[in-house]
């Protein structure tokens, strides 16, 4: 399946395309998040770990590169790398492991982990945009795919 574009208009909408996300992901894969510094990349993660179910506060980890939530029998794990100086202190973080059950994991600013990060099912590039924001969703596989799918059907 070829990449996807979307148009959304508002936080709202971002928010919401987030809890669509998080549905047809079924809590498990690797998404990229890429776009410039307030682009909406902490605000559609949010919507995401919102949409599994998590009640509490979504906040960016900037400065903790990764902030875990347990929601249920899901596991989820949103990483901001832009503060990261090296790749390298990913495998002193022991990034691998965040990998290894089919928890969710949510990547902001995955180009400073380059060489230390697997591929993803999804890569979501967010451009600021005069009336809201434009997503460009591009799937790395089969699971990438059927999401892209999914969610094209519903807001193209």
């Amino acid at each position: 399946m070829p990449e996807v574009n979307l148009f959304l208009a508002d936080e709202a909408a971002m928010v919401a395309f987030g809890h669509r996300i998080a549905q047809v992901t079924g809590g498990a894969g690797l998404i990229f998040l890429e776009g410039d510094l307030g682009a909406g990349k902490t605000t559609l993660s949010r919507g995401i770990i919102r949409g599994l179910g998590h009640a509490g506060a979504v906040k960016s980890p900037t400065f903790t590169l990764v902030e875990p939530y347990e929601i249920g029998a899901i596991r989820a794990f949103h990483f901001d790398l832009y503060r990261l100086v090296d790749p390298e202190e990913l495998e002193y973080m022991g990034i691998r492991d965040y990998f290894e059950d089919d928890a969710l994991c949510l990547i902001e600013w995955p180009d400073k982990g380059t060489g230390f990060l697997p591929k993803p099912d999804l890569t979501i590039t967010i451009t600021p945009h005069e009336h809201g924001r434009r997503l460009k969703l591009l799937p790395q596989g089969a699971r990438g795919e059927s999401w892209c799918a999914a969610l094209a059907l519903e807001f193209k």
